[in-house]
């Protein structure tokens, strides 16, 4: 399943709320009686259709990337990647004893860590306890993770759990974070269809650079071009973020940095691979024409004090289905906020609970989002907006959540 694949069929109805029952995070008289992985579809694009030609939302483009250093697999990520179908992401449910269940996704291959390792360790479990099945999870798969796959994992879990716990309480997952902080949250855009995304009302544009040092001068050349592009459609006012996605070196960022500073750059993204955390202190330093950004491959909470230790970004960019879930996305984030770090989650629009956590937490103050490619019917992208629950305003374009019980899924995205 990828980014923006979502739940494809509806639950059953849930059983009817258990508030009288739970009042706060006491017993719940839940027990978790069993853990899936479900087969997931995007239903939030349909009917399908063909874009523009040449659109960059086609994802057949070339994108600077680490592995652009070697021409055999420099043209597109799928060169490299697992095949469509292998180590995809993935969505578990967990149900309950009295018919509820909850949904999450998780990170690339988590699958096989919940199915052959922590489902025992969740079973006949308490889904209200999440702060200790969390550390339970964290403490059981510590011998041969911390990082990458079996976060991803406990993030699928999590995620689930939290949404037991709303459906249970009858309670949209932003109030049970804590409620309103915002009335509706800003986004930006992320991709290079620069000219529909402020047709459609985009006042802050993410580019996905596609050019890195591989490319030499000439590379920097069109790098500096797409941004010139977007200045000249967003205008002076607007935003401009760059997606360098691990691709870069310093130099070569240092140098970049003084070529796109007469446009304005917002932010410059994960210059460098995500475990330099000396180097992106060391740019954090030295460039003050932008702002250094990253966290997107980092995971949880000790991960992120290595980049508060180095002075390393910011803006911090956790991914909730990749970090270890709303657990610890929620401890990141309190982190970031003693020190006046902004958290603005990675791919954080396109994940319900996300949506949540950022209207819940005042240091969250934006949301990414990616419009469905140019040229589709008016029928796609009016599903777009309702899915979101778009608005437009004076930054531009706004979404906030439903208040549908629980994470949402059903009601943000089917």
């Amino acid at each position: 399943m990828n980014r923006r694949s979502f739940l494809s069929a509806t639950p059953a109805a849930a059983a009817a709320p258990l508030a009288a029952q739970c009042p706060g995070f006491g017993k719940s008289k839940l027990k978790i009686t069993s853990i899936r992985i479900v087969p997931t579809r995007s239903r939030l694009y349909k009917p399908a259709y063909t874009p523009t030609a040449g659109a960059w939302s086609t994802q057949g483009v070339e994108v600077a990337n680490p592995m652009s250093i070697y021409p055999k697999y420099k043209a597109q990520r799928s060169l490299f990647n697992p095949d469509p179908g292998k180590l995809d992401d993935f969505t578990v449910e967990i149900a309950t004893d009295k018919g509820i269940k909850g949904y999450g996704n998780g990170g690339r291959a988590g699958e096989f860590i919940v199915r052959d390792h922590l489902a025992k360790l969740v079973m006949g479990e308490d889904p209200f306890d999440i702060e200790r099945l969390w550390d339970t999870m964290w403490r059981s798969t510590m011998s041969y993770g911390r990082m990458g796959v079996t976060m991803n994992a406990i993030s699928g879990v999590d995620v689930a759990l939290w949404d037991i716990v709303g459906k249970a309480l009858d309670v949209p997952l932003y109030k049970l974070l804590g409620g309103q902080t915002k009335d509706r949250i800003p986004t930006y855009c992320t991709g290079n269809d620069i000219e529909q995304h402020v047709e459609f009302g985009f006042k802050r544009l993410k580019l996905a650079i596609p050019h890195g040092p591989a490319d030499g001068r000439d590379g920097m050349r069109k790098n500096v071009d797409l941004v010139k592009r977007a200045r000249q459609a967003l205008g002076p006012d607007g935003d401009i973020m760059l997606d360098c996605w691990m691709a870069w070196t310093e130099r070569y960022t240092l140098e970049m940095a003084e070529m796109m500073a007469p446009y304005r750059i917002y932010w410059m993204e994960e210059v460098l691979q995500p475990h330099d955390y000396a180097g992106f202190g060391r740019l954090r330093q030295a460039i003050k024409s932008t702002r250094i950004v990253t966290g997107e491959h980092e995971y949880g909470r000790y991960g992120f004090r290595q980049l508060l230790e180095n002075q390393s970004a910011e803006i911090w960019q956790p991914d909730a289905q990749w970090c270890g879930g709303l657990t610890e996305l929620r401890k990141i984030a309190a982190l970031a906020a003693a020190y006046d770090i902004p958290v603005i989650p990675h791919g954080g629009g396109l994940s319900p609970e996300t949506v949540a956590f950022s209207l819940a937490t005042p240091n969250a103050p934006w949301c990414e989002l990616f419009l469905p490619p140019p040229g589709g019917p008016k029928e796609v992208y009016q599903k777009f907006e309702d899915g979101y629950r778009i608005t437009r305003g004076p930054e531009g374009i706004y979404m906030q959540p439903h208040d549908a019980a629980g994470v949402g899924w059903e009601k943000s995205f089917l």
